[in-house]
């Protein structure tokens, strides 16, 4: 997540037309490829985000002990809203300010996960449903609104919140590695077999990563998955109960688990939609300047958030988690050269009509958990990663270290304490502190704010008569530290 200036993320003047005739693009941003290639290239778009999308819901209907239809379910209205919202994002809506028209993949957000389970664990599924409905329509305020809002998250913010989202996961990741709740159902939770699984599937995907070139690289995810299912199979550690039990149709009703509304639960899933719309920002403007050569307009932007935003309360109303810009689509566009915002809906078409056919979302919840606690490591800690590298690209002086310290501080170590710890708390301000997340963005933001910036002198020139004047008066100007964020996490994002 490399950062630039605000001048650059929401230019005052409209950008330069797309260059769609590019030698770096094989396809331009309103060409059409011809089927026999447009098919393929939206698969693999497809293929690369397909294991990010599914494991959020997964991940949360497993742990709060849903059934194994229901889990189905979850994984099923994650792959119809991703596809609505793809196509929503890549085509519009008509005249309506709705979506970028950009080539991105929208898809369900780990971003919420952490807090999610803590807000289903203690009021229910049907809370992280009426806590999203409210923050989607945050975004759309915020996508309209951009110009001003976007200020609050500079690069250091995002990157304190986003190394705390994954953090915050690691523990849940492990958990899956050992076994997960059926391993702990037999009393064989944390049995050496359980983490050789997952360890080999973190194997493949490093290796995959590393060594491999092209979409193999890409979707190193999935490929470590399959590796990991195929010899758990073989260990007899899968079971086709979900997949024999599955339709072969069934259209999504709304408010399939209903809705809630609980404080804490709103506040909490609007801080987080906040700040996911600045991550967003990064995606948006990743894809426009790989595949276009240019930034992304303040139209694109603002119209990119909304849809964003009406994708996360849509998702909602049909028992879906907030969806998001996925990054890991980026790095296709880039690779293949394909900028065609047609092969992108494409994809979302495909994902729409494979959440109608459940046994696609059953098959995903055949995968045990040794083998899916390996991904997740990898993705989780990716995104810890990711907030890292976001970090790097921030002169870490003494108030940018005061800054991170005082956010980490408070957003690791409430997401570590004990339960105890928030016992004598009004229910709805420990629902906001419990995962740690919510104090390391606010602390950040204010600290941001009301902290003075540090002049810097790095930008003097020294010459052989030692510096002028004007050096020494530019190197006093006070550092900038109000920019959006230039690219995201490949979770988040997801």
């Amino acid at each position: 997540m490399s950062s630039t200036t605000d001048r650059e993320e929401i230019p005052s003047e409209p950008a330069a037309p797309a260059m769609e005739g590019t030698a770096a693009s094989a396809y331009g941003l309103n060409d059409m490829p011809p089927p026999q290639k447009a098919i393929p290239l939206a698969l693999q778009h497809l293929l690369a985000m397909f294991v990010g999308n599914a494991a959020p819901p997964l991940i949360l209907a497993t742990a709060i002990g849903m059934a194994t239809g229901e889990v189905t379910l979850m994984v099923q209205l994650a792959m119809v809203i991703s596809g609505v919202t793809t196509m929503m994002q890549t085509f519009g809506l008509g005249p309506l300010p709705i979506g970028a028209r950009l080539p991105v993949m929208q898809g369900t957000s780990f971003a919420f996960l952490a807090v999610a389970l803590l807000i289903a664990q203690e009021f229910g599924i049907a809370a992280v449903f009426g806590g999203a409905v409210i923050a989607g329509a945050f975004q759309v305020l915020f996508g309209f609104s951009l110009r001003w809002i976007a200020p609050l998250f500079p690069p250091l913010v995002c990157g304190i919140i986003i190394l705390v989202i994954g953090v915050s996961l690691m523990p849940t990741a492990i958990g899956y590695s050992a076994g997960g709740a059926p391993a702990e159902a037999i009393g064989d939770y944390g049995s050496l077999h359980h983490y050789a699984i997952a360890a080999l599937v973190v194997a493949v995907i490093v290796g995959c990563t590393v060594f491999a070139k092209g979409f193999v690289s890409v979707a190193a995810v999935l490929i470590g998955l399959i590796v990991g299912y195929i010899v758990a199979a073989v260990s007899g550690m899968v079971t086709l109960d979900a997949l024999r039990e599955a339709a072969w149709f069934q259209v999504p009703q709304p408010l399939a688990f209903g809705m809630e509304f609980y404080t804490g639960a709103v506040l909490v899933i609007v801080a987080l939609a906040l700040a996911s719309s600045v991550e967003s920002i990064g995606d948006l403007t990743a894809v426009a300047r790989t595949g276009l050569g240019r930034s992304p307009t303040p139209k694109e932007l603002s119209r990119g958030i909304v849809a964003d935003g009406v994708g996360t309360s849509l998702g909602a109303m049909f028992s879906a988690m907030p969806n998001t810009t996925f990054s890991q689509n980026t790095g296709i566009v880039a690779l293949t050269g394909v900028v065609s915002r047609f092969v992108v809906g494409i994809a979302g078409a495909m994902l729409l009509v494979a959440g109608l056919i459940p046994k696609f979302a059953a098959a995903f919840n055949t995968i045990p958990y040794a083998v899916l606690g390996g991904a997740t490591l990898v993705m989780f800690s990716m995104v810890a990663a990711t907030g890292l590298r976001i970090l790097s690209t921030e002169e870490m002086n003494r108030r940018n270290m005061l800054i991170l310290a005082v956010s980490l501080g408070l957003g690791i170590g409430f997401s570590m304490s004990p339960p105890e710890v928030f016992q004598q708390m009004p229910q709805d301000l420990a629902l906001l502190l419990t995962s740690g997340i919510v104090p390391a963005m606010f602390a950040s933001m204010i600290l941001n704010l009301i902290l003075p910036k540090e002049r810097s002198a790095k930008h003097v020139e020294l010459r052989e008569d030692g510096p002028t004047g004007e050096d020494i008066e530019e190197a006093e100007q006070v550092v900038e530290t109000s920019r959006p964020i230039a690219s995201v996490s490949p979770s988040s994002s997801g």
